[in-house]
């Protein structure tokens, strides 16, 4: 006669009630949605014997793994017991509105379960996973390049402070802000500070608008805001289009399909040596 434990096992490792949890999961994630919309007691209800549904399939995993340690060291089961525990506190007797805000957000990233459902998502998040130390050696080679050239923006285009100017220096950056000024107009100068210029750099990196950024920068120029030749701003922003979209980025890419071949050559080997 099979034990608890076996039957659990063999429950929620079938695919029917696989496919049953993931269209619950779905369902819940929905609600969720509407909720944000409008809220009535028919959605609470169905709410509820979501929560419950997903309280009985834990209680099966745990019962169905092989020992508390087995069960607790996997980081599927740490977060769905914790997105169940966060299921139960009663909103109304949490003072904080934000905290509140914030359980009641957390119960849509049960959808991220899905990832767990599909063999070629399990393959990508291996790849991410694996990726990771290598990532953040490209994330700090990224840093110092765009460190670098964002003190060079500030000492080169940062706009004069109109306050400080005076006489024919003033009505030339008047002229300036007429003519081209910032877009959109409640932004700040986008070499201003070193913090600023590191966004602006993020900006022409992904390729938003940066033309306009050049086109000021040119104007300004011209009209002798900034003592420096246009073509410095062209020779400036288009090397750090290059750098930063073709080169950077290209190693990220890189590093994550080394790692994808990787993966995939341990992921062969494994299903040979189970066959």
């Amino acid at each position: 006669m099979a034990s608890i434990r076996q039957i659990c096992g063999s429950i929620t490792t079938n695919r029917i009630f696989e496919v049953a949890i993931i269209l619950v999961i779905l369902l819940n994630s929905a609600l969720i949605g509407v909720e944000t919309y409008t809220a009535n007691e028919t959605i609470k209800l169905i709410q509820t014997c979501i929560l419950g549904i997903f309280t009985l399939e834990i209680l099966m995993r745990y019962i169905a793994a092989d020992s508390n340690k087995s069960f607790f060291t996997s980081g599927w089961n740490i977060f769905d017991l914790s997105l169940v525990l966060i299921g139960y506190i009663p909103e109304d007797i949490v003072a904080n509105a934000s905290i509140a805000t914030a359980f009641r957000v957390l119960r849509v990233f049960r959808v991220l379960r899905l990832l767990r459902t599909c063999k070629e998502i399990k393959l990508i998040i291996s790849v991410l996973i694996k990726s990771m130390s290598s990532l953040m050696y490209n994330v700090m080679f990224f840093g110092i390049f765009i460190y670098l050239f964002a003190i060079i923006g500030v000492s080169i285009f940062k706009l004069p402070n109109p306050d400080t100017l005076s006489g024919e220096a003033l009505v030339h950056y008047e002229q300036y802000m007429e003519q081209a000024p910032h877009a959109p107009t409640n932004s700040p100068d986008p070499f201003g500070s070193l913090d600023e210029s590191m966004f602006t750099l993020f900006r022409v990196m992904t390729g938003d608008d940066w033309t306009d950024v050049r086109y000021n920068l040119i104007t300004a120029c011209e009209k002798g805001v900034l003592p420096i030749s246009p073509n410095v701003v062209t020779v400036y922003l288009v090397l750090w289009f290059i750098i930063s979209a073709f080169l950077l980025l290209n190693l990220v890419v890189g590093a994550i399909l080394n790692n994808y071949q990787i993966v995939m050559e341990e992921q062969k080997k494994a299903e040979k040596l189970r066959s």
